[in-house]
């Protein structure tokens, strides 16, 4: 028996970015495609089999010691997305502000979606998400940028809506358009 059940949920890949690893900033490039390596997105920010420990596990490791890399991508649905720009008082919101790598439509509650589940497109490039991406300052600062008066209200907005982080799990061409198949783990919710 399978221990990953296909869901009736797909994702349509509605924006696609790149953040390259030479810039300052975590603004995002739109492309049309990323074919994702072992290693992620070639050239980009969070590209590695291996990555510097930083806060998200501070209690585990001291800072910059290296482990895996779990979070080669960052993953936001359009319905959260949206949730965020009203919530920061935007009509919409430019997803290049937030270093995300993929917007998804079409998966409810997608923040929240169980660690280790898949998604998988039609090349066969699967992703593992890793776990929820917590809101951070910094795309509060490029919103702030980018429009006075709304960039401070970000993190709070975002909370329960930031999308996940993943890692490829199966390397493969991703396109606009693409639709991602949800797996999830076929285990019961943790209850010590």
């Amino acid at each position: 028996m399978p221990t990953l059940i296909e869901t009736e949920y797909t994702g349509e890949v509605t924006w696609l970015g790149h953040v390259p690893a030479s810039r300052d900033s975590l603004r995002a490039e739109a492309v049309d495609r990323l074919d994702l390596t072992w290693a992620g997105d070639t050239g980009a920010r969070h590209e590695g089999t291996e990555r510097p420990s930083c806060v998200r596990v501070k209690n585990l490791y001291a800072r910059g010691t290296k482990i895996r890399n779990v979070r080669q991508l960052t993953l936001l649905s359009a319905e959260e997305m949206a949730d965020i720009a009203a919530g920061i008082g935007l009509a919409e919101l430019d997803p290049c502000l937030l270093g995300i790598s993929i917007v998804l439509r079409g998966i409810p509650d997608f923040t929240h979606v169980p660690p280790s589940s898949r998604l998988q497109g039609p090349s066969g490039v699967t992703l593992t998400v890793d776990m929820e991406n917590r809101p951070c300052v910094l795309p509060g600062r490029e919103i702030e940028a980018e429009t006075p008066g709304h960039g401070t209200a970000f993190k709070t907005a975002a909370e329960g809506r930031r999308g996940v982080t993943a890692w490829v799990e199966r390397p493969g061409l991703l396109a606009i358009g693409d639709k991602l198949r949800l797996f999830i783990p076929d285990q019961r919710a943790w209850a010590p």
